[in-house]
């Protein structure tokens, strides 16, 4: 064996995990099959602005620990994210708060927007799908200003047919108070994160434009374990079928002008509009550099670059048949989105790769 461990990605729970191998004196090596570390958190300077090539990446967390752990890798800004939703040229503030409540009803205490809210709602005997849980819980007007287009666009199908646990993902707030994420941290890396991942993976050989399946035999045979980050169906060959993911494709400009749309983030959230959300990167961490790059951010039905796993009752049954595959494998370990299938915001992710190398390295 050339290696302790392979580890099969780049992107942050690859990159944790070797960091933490390698400090445990362990020898590493790190494959990806794009020609890039950092997976879809990497960064691309373009004049001087840190553009987020696979859409925006805010990092939050309430852990002091993840906090203090990723840290040593880079220094973050203070950015708090503040997205606007665009409804037919309408403008309204997320999350949705008492500035969202005024534009749309014109009231201005808590109890006026609780008492609109209440006299919205839909009561359902049994809310067992996105559309229900979202109509008895924030009523008509928020749901199909706010929600039901961009939802539809971004998942492809009617809410009706969604779990409702993608909508509680949402916040509701009473307060006037546009600050996204209630973590007691937040921001994002002054250098940006291709910095951060270069930082994780210093002094560890990485190999880029590598498929791990493209050649399995060789690389599984050059080292005692392997961590593997990647799609977990793809790696049992699909045998219980093909776990389903939602896509995303960009499109990026950039434009002679020093402010296009005066915030970061901005949510079309009406049906017709073909893309879900367009990004203006230099608010993220560049706000005074000349010109401005914008990224235009169109949901896809393309299962190759997977993005959100779908988890309704079909896709579950299937992951969980692989799960118990990857649970009897003492030489492999599997981490991260795809190979967990499930939704992870960056601090979990951290999170899970500190845990999994802590029981793995002790």
């Amino acid at each position: 064996m050339k290696y302790d461990y392979l580890i099969v990605g780049a992107g942050l729970f690859g990159s944790v995990f070797a960091r933490q191998a390698a400090d445990s004196g362990k020898s590493v090596l790190v494959i990806d099959k794009r020609e890039h570390i950092g997976g879809n958190c990497y960064s691309e300077k373009i004049n001087e602005i840190d553009v987020h090539k696979y859409g925006p990446h805010i990092f939050h967390t309430a852990s002091d620990k993840v906090w203090n752990y990723i840290n040593q890798f880079t220094n973050f800004n203070q950015y708090v994210y503040s997205p606007v939703a665009n409804y037919r040229g309408e403008l309204y503030n997320l999350p949705f708060n008492m500035w969202t409540f005024y534009q749309l009803w014109g009231v201005h205490t808590p109890e006026e927007a609780k008492a609109k809210i209440e006299s919205q709602k839909i009561f359902v005997r049994q809310p067992n799908n996105l559309e229900d849980y979202a109509v008895q819980t924030v009523g008509e007007d928020i749901y199909r200003k706010l929600i039901y287009g961009y939802t539809s666009k971004q998942w492809n199908t009617s809410p009706l047919h969604l779990p409702a646990d993608i909508i509680k993902r949402i916040p509701l707030r009473f307060e006037y108070n546009n600050n996204y994420f209630n973590d007691k941290y937040q921001g994002i890396p002054k250098e940006g994160y291709t910095n951060l991942f270069e930082n994780l993976l210093l002094n560890i050989p990485v190999e880029l434009g590598v498929d791990f399946f493209s050649n399995r035999d060789y690389y599984e045979s050059i080292a005692g374990r392997i961590v593997y980050t990647g799609r977990i169906d793809q790696f049992f060959n699909y045998q219980f079928g093909e776990l389903e993911y939602r896509s995303l494709r960009f499109e990026h400009q950039v434009l002679d002008i020093d402010n296009y749309q005066g915030v970061s983030v901005m949510n079309f959230t009406d049906k017709e509009t073909p893309y879900t959300r367009r990004i203006e990167h230099k608010y993220f961490n560049n706000k005074n550099q000349k010109g401005t790059v914008i990224t235009t951010e169109y949901p896809t039905i393309n299962n190759i670059d997977p993005y959100y796993p779908v988890n309704d009752v079909k896709n579950n049954t299937k992951f969980e048949n692989y799960e118990k595959l990857a649970k009897s494998s003492n030489k492999f370990i599997f981490g991260g989105r795809l190979s967990e299938y499930r939704y992870y915001d960056m601090d979990q992710t951290i999170a899970s790769a500190l845990k999994k190398s802590e029981l793995t390295l002790r």
